[in-house]
Order: C-alpha cells, then structure tokens, then sequence
C-alpha cells in the first residue's frame, strides 16, 4: 500500500450547505509539506513506490508488496470537512481503493473508493460512477459531515453518492493506493494532484 495522508487539525462546526460546487460555502485550509505523510510497504524505500514531479504525486504498489510502515499524525472528530485532488488512475489497475477517510467507531475506515475495471465503487458494493475513468484526471471531494454522520462524493463536481458514515471516531483523508482484498490486478497506480481540504 502507499498513501499520502493530509493532515488536519480541529476546526468549529458549521452547517453544511449544498452548492453547484461541492466547495460553495467551505474555507480552504492552507496546506504545507509538513501536512503530507508518506505511508509505504515497510521493507521497500520510498522511491521505489512514490516519485512527485510538476505537482503530481505518483504512488504504485504490487499485488504481492508487504504491509505499510506505520505513520502517525492530526486526526479531526467533528465539524464538517472536506477533501478535494485531482486524479488519474491508468488503465488496468483494478481493485485498488484509491481515497478513503480512515477511522471510525466501527471498523477501520469511513469511507473506501475503489477501482474495478475503470468504475468508481464504495469499498466492493454500490456503484459510484460507471463512467469508464482510466487514462485522464477526474476530480474527487468527500464531504465528511462527522456530526451529521453523511459522507458525500462529487467526481467532477457532480455529486455521485451519498452515505451513512460509520460512526465518529479519530479520522483522516488519504489518497493514494492499495489493493482490495480480492479481484485485484498485480500492479495498481493512481496519480494525484491539486489536493485541498476544506472546512466549514
């Protein structure tokens, strides 16, 4: 697996407010290097799965990579948050969650969106997106209302989803890449850029 984590830090509740943009009424939080972590199979360096170049962080792992090294950071519990980057997931890479949210009162994660055969689903049930998004950039926001306990997806402004989160707990986005459990191809990419949170 490799990941970027974007790390975050408390922030006030607001209300949530639907818009034409998913980010209409949310304030950007300014982002620096010290707000990215890199998580990576443990016994592999870095370069070797991650390289960043004209803005575009370019992460990929092997079906058979070993776990990730262990990383902490800033989590959020509550308020309304949102992530938003720019990605590109080249063709044949299949099974591979590509954004989540992670933490929840139940489980590991809140959210998982992966990759089947070019389709957007969440983890391996509802349908996302059913359009064919191999080979071009595609924009992604996760609107995570903690308190509201709702975690909407826009891809390319359009809102696509919407669900019930698992429960509040210790969270963070990350983007990136790693092989679901099952029906995965042996070599998974996906590339990101422009990445923002947001806040309300």
């Amino acid at each position: 697996s490799l990941y970027l984590i974007v790390l975050g830090s408390l922030l006030p509740n607001l209300s949530l407010l639907s818009g034409a943009d998913p980010t209409d009424g949310f304030t950007e939080i300014p982002l620096t290097e010290a707000n990215f972590l890199l998580q990576r199979p443990y016994d592999i360096p870095l370069e070797e799965r991650y390289s960043y170049e004209s803005g575009v962080h370019k992460m990929w792992v092997y079906a058979d990579d070993k776990p990730l090294a262990l990383v902490q950071g800033l989590d959020y519990c509550s308020g309304v948050w949102q992530f938003e980057g720019n990605a590109f997931v080249p063709n044949g890479t299949s099974g591979a969650t590509i954004v989540q949210i992670h933490g929840a009162a139940h489980g590991n994660t809140t959210m998982l969106l992966r990759i089947y055969s070019g389709e957007m689903r969440y983890y391996v049930y509802e349908l996302v997106d059913a359009t064919n998004l191999y080979d071009k950039w595609f924009r992604v926001n996760l609107i995570h209302n903690v308190d509201g306990g709702m975690v909407t997806v826009f891809i390319n402004g359009v809102q696509k989803f919407e669900t019930h989160d698992h429960g509040p707990g210790d969270l963070h986005f990350k983007c990136g890449v790693y092989g679901a459990p099952s029906d995965i191809s042996y070599y998974m990419e996906s590339r990101w850029k422009d990445i923002k949170i947001y806040k309300k």
